[in-house]
C-alpha cells in the first residue's frame, strides 16, 4: 500500500496517507481543519548512511535470520 502525501491548500497543513487504493482518496479531509481541498504533493525518496557507504558486514541482520540481504529485510 503506496503511502501518499497531500497538503491542505486552505490552512497548509502538510501530512501523509496510506491508501489501499486510490479511489480513497476522495474522502479525505485535512486533519487539522477538516476541508477537503487538498492537493496531491510529489513524494521524495531518501536514504542515510551515516556518512559512509554501508558495508555489508556492518548492514544489521534480520532478527529473524531468514533474508539473504542484510539491510534489506521488512523487519528491521
Amino acid at each position: 500500500m503506496p503511502i501518499y502525501e497531500y497538503k491542505c491548500q486552505d490552512c497548509g497543513t502538510k501530512f501523509e496517507k496510506l491508501l489501499r487504493r486510490s479511489s480513497e482518496a476522495a474522502d479525505l479531509n485535512c486533519p487539522s481543519c477538516g476541508q477537503k481541498h487538498l492537493s496531491q504533493e510529489f513524494s521524495t525518496f531518501s536514504a542515510h548512511a551515516n556518512g559512509s557507504p554501508a558495508k555489508s558486514a556492518e548492514a544489521p541482520m534480520c532478527p529473524g535470520g531468514m533474508c539473504s540481504n542484510p539491510g534489506f529485510c521488512g523487519r528491521n
